[in-house]
This record gives structure tokens, C-alpha cells and sequence, in this order.
């Protein structure tokens, strides 16, 4: 990666319009449900496989600098449930983020159990697939874990694909590789699911205030 000279310096103007600028992003603004998903995770006797249904939320977020570097964004929030139980299967948090000067393509993820990560990927803006990777030791697109996960099921990459289709769903499958306690192999923990839009993204709070609508 090149780095200017000048770090500090942020765009000027930048458009507020977040919806306009998110590239391949803008097919994943909005609310969507899945109701076909499928977990495969690791279990004391052999891979488990699970069935789950989902709601992901995905808003546009007002443009982030970095001195120079400028993104356009999602905030996401995913759901996930299983027809067995009441409670939830996967709760998880972050940011789709995309440059568009570099094509660079960032999800930032956070789930309730101690780890967070940031997975990357490079993509044209109107890219019918995405695939970004984070890897466990990098200090940029990474994984950081609790101790108990470290030494019991220790993450050593992840990485998701999204393809969008014709009729305006997406699907994705995502792939963890674990390091299981008192397993030689590495275990493919993967999950797989198609999204149907149920609602569609509101504008970012900027946009709001300048089109005249009501303030945040």
C-alpha cells in the first residue's frame, strides 16, 4: 500500500450520499431474512450440522476518513435462531466498509463470545461477488480471540464469499478454520445462507439533515 506524503489531510468535498457511493456494497443495504441456513460446527463426537434462520439489518453509515484514505459503509447487525431453541444461536456486529479510490472491501465483525475480526477483499463497484479473508497474526486484517478460545478453539482464518443474484437476493458462505482441543486436524466450520430483502435502508443522518428531514 501506498502511503502519501500528507496523512492528514481528509477529502474535501466529500459526498454525504452514502447510498450513492457504496459500490458493490449497495446491494446489501437494507433489511433482509434467511430461512435456509445451515451450520456445520464442531462437536466432541464428529461435525454437527444445524439449521437456522436469520435477519441481518444493514444502514448506511455518513463517509469515514483516515487523513486521505475515505470509505463509504454499512453498520450491520445479524440475528440468528434455530427452531430447536428460544435463545440466540449467533448474535454478531460491525461494519461492511468499501474505498472507493482502491476498491478495498473490509467487514469488521464483533460476536458476544470474545473475538472480534476484520476480514479484506478488492472489488470492482459493480462486482457480483465478494470474497475477503482475515487471518490469525496479522496485525491488519486479523483475529483476536479470548484465552479460553486460543487454547480450546483456536481461529486461524475465516473468510466469507457473497454472491448477489438476478432476482435480488444474496447468498454467502462462510468458513472458519479451528484448531480443536485435542484434535490433530483442522476443523471447517462453515455456514451458508440465501438473504430475501423485507425492508429497505433508511439514509445516513447527514443526508437526513441536508435533504431537510427530520434530525437523528
Amino acid at each position: 500500500m501506498d502511503i502519501p506524503d500528507d496523512i492528514f489531510t481528509e477529502p474535501d468535498p466529500v459526498n454525504p450520499d452514502a447510498l450513492a457511493n457504496l459500490g458493490p456494497l449497495r446491494r446489501l443495504a437494507g433489511i433482509w431474512e434467511g430461512r435456509r441456513g445451515v451450520d456445520i460446527n464442531p462437536k466432541e463426537d464428529g461435525p454437527e450440522q444445524r439449521d437456522y434462520y436469520e435477519r441481518i439489518e444493514m444502514q448506511p453509515i455518513d463517509p469515514q476518513a483516515n487523513g486521505p484514505q475515505l470509505f463509504y459503509g454499512l453498520r450491520y447487525h445479524v440475528h440468528i435462531n434455530t427452531p430447536e431453541e428460544d435463545t440466540t444461536f449467533h448474535d454478531q456486529v460491525g461494519y461492511w466498509l468499501w474505498e472507493p479510490a482502491t476498491g478495498l472491501i473490509l467487514q469488521t465483525l464483533a460476536i458476544p463470545r470474545g473475538q472480534v475480526a476484520i476480514a479484506a477483499g478488492h472489488a470492482e463497484a459493480n462486482a457480483t461477488r465478494l470474497v475477503l479473508k482475515a487471518e490469525r497474526g496479522q496485525t491488519d486484517y486479523g483475529i483476536c480471540s479470548t484465552s479460553f478460545l486460543e487454547l480450546a478453539f483456536r481461529t486461524d482464518s475465516y473468510s466469507i464469499e457473497v454472491e448477489f443474484h438476478d432476482d435480488g437476493t444474496w447468498s454467502y458462505i462462510s468458513d472458519t478454520m479451528l484448531m480443536v482441543r485435542g484434535q490433530s486436524e483442522p476443523f471447517q466450520h462453515r455456514d451458508r445462507n440465501t438473504l430475501m430483502k423485507v425492508g429497505e435502508p433508511d439514509l445516513n443522518p447527514w443526508l437526513k439533515i441536508i435533504r431537510g428531514g427530520p434530525k437523528p
